[in-house]
């Protein structure tokens, strides 16, 4: 397994670029030395749309902001006075033995972000030797995106075209090599995204160019980012949802498709029949939706509030993580996201049961400023922030976490063991 350190690589087999070498100076310390820095130069490439897109959530925002506050609530309990030679950050997730306890989020639409979008991402996270989730709103082919990689590749599923679609995509990604489906089950309708809406987000993406004119000021004052997207030929389709007679879908009918693909626990079942490698329910974040998500077959859990981009106002992920693990009582494994922006972000929901965390924002913001070379960056960030910590808490490798290590509010227990309590609801 190879494992990507500081940045030194461009595309195997290319030269190393004088733009990529460009990339690769303004990534490095000082410049950018922790996720926020790589937020800030997305930022700054992007045009207002496309960042707000990546980087906004539901509503008032107000589980988007928890999600990352949470975090602050968990004090780490070290054991000093421990001299270690190295650390071992390995970790096993569904069979597959990965670099450290991160694995790279489906993001939708990240072709906006980069030209390479999807295949930047599968190609970082297989050279730092760690799993990359393909969304199904991926402006690149799903077999690209496998053989971009290394590593191994999941494919993440939305109901978009109703099950004749979702099974073609589904056979597909077996044919081209993927390991695990993840099956998102919070996408009944589209969050109240509002800076999408005030942005003109909808608007941008349609095909009438008088609609168009109020947004488009914003977008040439990023000649770089506009230059790249119209040489990748502008708005893409999405590859993965091929539409009888109509070939693949147009990106801008996504947010109408969502509402009527919604997965039931029916649909599960029959994925379940359907697929035969690991699959996973992403967006849960209920004990009772866990063990239905067992019940249904899953292999593992992803506590997830679709980083606060779906219904506001729920829990943050890591409050949720308790009740998880408890319903879950080791029948499947635990996977979270939601708000990771550090190394000790990582080792506090490890401690408190997840096998790994999922990280999106962390890498988009990455994708956003550099393209490949920022994917990497982001991932040796957190990757060393991960070896900081385990050292300065005494732990030899990831297996040494455990809940001892962590002191998580009393609340967030006590709300565990209770709901732990209450009879199942029928369902």
């Amino acid at each position: 397994m190879r494992v990507a350190r500081p940045l030194r690589a461009s595309r195997p087999g290319v030269a190393n670029t004088q733009e990529t070498r460009r990339a690769m100076a303004r990534l490095d310390s000082p410049r950018v030395v922790n996720i926020e820095d790589l937020r800030r130069l997305a930022r700054k490439r992007l045009p207002r749309a496309v960042f707000d897109y990546v980087d906004g959530g539901a509503g008032d925002e107000v589980t988007l902001r928890e999600n990352c506050r949470a975090f602050q609530e968990v004090v780490l309990r070290p054991r000093q006075a421990v001299g270690l030679e190295k650390c071992d950050l390995r970790t096993r997730v569904l069979g597959h033995e990965i670099s450290f306890p991160a694995i790279l989020a489906p993001i939708g639409y990240s072709r906006l972000l980069h030209p390479d979008g999807e295949l930047a991402a599968a190609r970082a996270a297989g050279e730092f030797g760690t799993a990359f989730i393909l969304s199904t709103i991926s402006g690149h082919k799903l077999e690209k995106a496998k053989a971009a990689s290394t590593g191994p590749v999941w494919y993440q599923l939305y109901m978009i075209g109703g099950r004749a679609v979702a099974e073609a995509a589904i056979e597909r990604a077996r044919v081209a090599g993927y390991s695990a489906l993840v099956i998102t089950i919070d996408t009944a309708v589209a969050g109240a995204r509002e800076r999408d809406v005030r942005n003109g987000v909808k608007e941008l993406l349609g095909s009438s160019l008088l609609a168009k004119i109020p947004f488009v000021p914003d977008v040439l004052l990023h000649p770089r980012w506009l230059a790249a997207f119209l040489l990748d030929g502008g708005v893409p389709r999405l590859e993965n949802v091929v539409l009888s007679g109509a070939g693949p879908m147009v990106m801008a009918n996504v947010a109408a498709a969502l509402a009527s693909a919604v997965v039931t626990w029916e649909d599960l079942r029959w994925l379940r029949k359907l697929w035969s490698g690991p699959l996973l329910v992403k967006g849960v974040l209920t004990g009772e939706d866990a063990r239905r998500a067992i019940d249904g077959g899953a292999d593992g859990i992803v506590v997830s509030n679709h980083g606060g981009r779906q219904l506001d106002t729920v829990s943050a992920t890591l409050r949720a993580l308790p009740e998880v693990v408890a319903a879950v009582n080791a029948q499947a494994e635990v996977l979270m996201d939601g708000g990771v922006r550090r190394g000790a972000d990582i080792v506090k929901a490890v401690c408190m049961g997840a096998k790994a965390v999922l990280v999106g924002r962390a890498y988009a913001y990455g994708l956003g400023a550099a393209g490949h070379p920022g994917v990497v960056r982001a991932l040796n960030i957190l990757r060393d922030d991960v070896e900081r910590v385990l050292r300065l808490m005494g732990c030899a490798s990831v297996a040494d976490l455990n809940p001892s290590l962590v002191d998580v509010p009393e609340a967030w227990r006590a709300n565990s063991r209770a709901r732990q309590s209450e009879p199942a609801r029928k369902q």
